[in-house]
């Protein structure tokens, strides 16, 4: 399977290395928006491409994975994208999920590809956890934990903050709230007892703590409605004990078969680095979308529409005898 990476932040990086975990998977272009001759990659003689060039490689490359960012990047990037290759995206705006598969399926029925949005842990592992926990439970009670991580998102929000240089937030979910879902008392919990949220801070010379704090603390949708707590920190102190991009978490069901009998699902996730195990996901539905075109399907699916089989590198026989 041959796959172009369309930027290379984070996620292409991941996108990169993953490549040398399958050896079904070739590398065969990096494609990027800024100078390509600005931009160094780890794979020896593999291209980096102009963005604007991915019209010349059309029937180069079975899947082109797409690496952007939610807020601006992919809602134009994957419609445009999907109209010359197959493609995968990591969309996790999960409001506009809905939205964003309308605009894609258009476009890549339209050019009989596959594209599978929303591909990562949440949405995407997490995703199938909760169907498959809803599916098996019916009667019962969803609840869904993040962390301890970096949120890059509210990490972002603080750094724009007049008089923050750096700044990085860990999500932490509550232990009292955690032991409580656990335990099958079917809680009902607010967004302030599930999640707390910490942030390092970096002044920049002369700003004032007081008010970047209370910034922080009263942001509306990042903050408002958590217990926030703030640590101003030197850079050195930063870039040595937070430099990392951890994460994790959990989705539990809680539900009952009769009156007598109450039962607990739960999967998790500890991660040392989000981008890297969330490109080898990319990865693995790359090979359903290579594989689904090949048998002449074409426009926009996620990880409810996709058979576990697509996803390995093992054929049929071989998974029923060693994982089944």
């Amino acid at each position: 399977m041959k796959i172009g990476i369309l930027g290379y932040g984070n996620l292409g990086r991941g996108v990169e290395l993953s490549v040398k975990n399958n050896p079904d998977v070739e590398l065969v272009a990096v494609f990027t928006r800024r100078n390509p001759d600005s931009v160094k990659i780890q794979t020896p003689n593999i291209p980096v491409v102009s963005a604007n060039d991915a019209e010349n490689w059309v029937g180069k490359i079975d899947v082109m994975i797409l690496c952007g960012g939610s807020a601006t990047d992919l809602p134009v990037q994957t419609p445009k994208f999907a109209e010359m290759f197959n493609v995968i995206d990591s969309f996790d705006t999960h409001a506009k999920i809905p939205e964003h598969f309308a605009n894609v399926d258009v476009a890549a029925k339209n050019s009989n590809h596959v594209a599978i949005i929303s591909v990562g842990w949440d949405p995407g592992l997490f995703s199938l956890a909760r169907a498959y926990f809803n599916a098996v439970l019916p009667n019962g009670h969803d609840y869904t934990f993040w962390g301890k991580g970096v949120s890059q998102g509210h990490s972002d929000a603080i750094r724009r903050i007049k008089g923050v240089k750096n700044a990085k937030q860990y999500t932490v979910p509550i232990d009292a709230a955690l032991d409580a879902v656990r335990s099958g008392v079917n809680p009902n919990l607010t967004t302030r007892q599930k999640h707390l949220r910490e942030c390092y801070v970096v002044l920049e010379e002369g700003a004032d703590a007081a008010e970047v704090e209370r910034e922080i603390k009263t942001m509306p949708n990042y903050f408002a409605d958590y217990d926030t707590t703030v640590n101003f920190i030197s850079e050195d102190e930063l870039l040595k004990n937070h430099a990392g991009l951890a994460h994790g978490g959990f989705v539990i069901r809680t539900g009952q078969t009769s009156a007598e009998n109450k039962h607990v699902i739960e999967f998790s996730l500890k991660l040392d680095s989000n981008p890297e195990f969330t490109t080898n996901v990319l990865v693995a539905y790359a090979r359903a979308a290579y594989r689904l075109n090949g048998e002449g399907k074409s426009g926009c699916m996620t990880a409810f529409d996709i058979a576990p089989a697509y996803l390995s590198p093992l054929d049929g026989a071989t998974l029923r005898k060693t994982l089944l």
